[in-house]
């Protein structure tokens, strides 16, 4: 009788272990570490503008894939129908990646013409907007929504 009773004790003693094991994972997935580099849409546009926030502006066109197969690479056009000696520069934020800061390109008059392009990452589904800041300090800037399909980053 006893050795029966030991063999029972000792068989619960891993399924003690693995409910252990379970509750440590769900509290590690609640505990996410944030990147170093973390920083929300807001933060990003108070940041890039210094606190003034920008206005919609139809002199910023920004051109993007309405769907994009691949979050990974998006390709993303700015152009800002500014004179270049008036544009400081152009800044690429996306409204849910964990860094929202995606491009910063500072520009003098030699680049000769305000345009960017580039390709970045998208977690999903998300804005992408284009700040320009111009020399008097304002920031002017334009917004389209990308469907990701399959995941960019994380």
């Amino acid at each position: 009788m006893r050795r029966r009773s030991f063999l029972k004790g000792l068989s619960a003693v891993p399924a003690l272990a693995l409910l252990g094991n379970v509750q440590l994972l769900a509290e590690a997935k609640k505990a996410k570490p944030k990147s170093k580099n973390a920083i929300s849409f807001k933060k990003a546009l108070e940041v890039v503008t210094g606190g003034k926030g920008a206005k919609e502006s139809d002199k910023v066109q920004l051109i993007v894939p309405e769907i994009a197969e691949n979050g990974a690479v998006v390709p993303v056009k700015v152009n800002v129908d500014v004179p270049i000696e008036k544009v400081k520069s152009i800044h690429i934020l996306t409204t849910k990646n964990s860094n929202a800061r995606a491009a910063d390109v500072f520009l003098t008059p030699r680049n000769g013409k305000a345009y960017f392009a580039t390709r970045i990452k998208l977690s999903g589904t998300q804005n992408v907007v284009a700040v320009a800041v111009l020399k008097d300090g304002s920031a002017i800037m334009a917004s389209k929504p990308v469907k990701v399909t399959i995941g960019g980053c994380g």
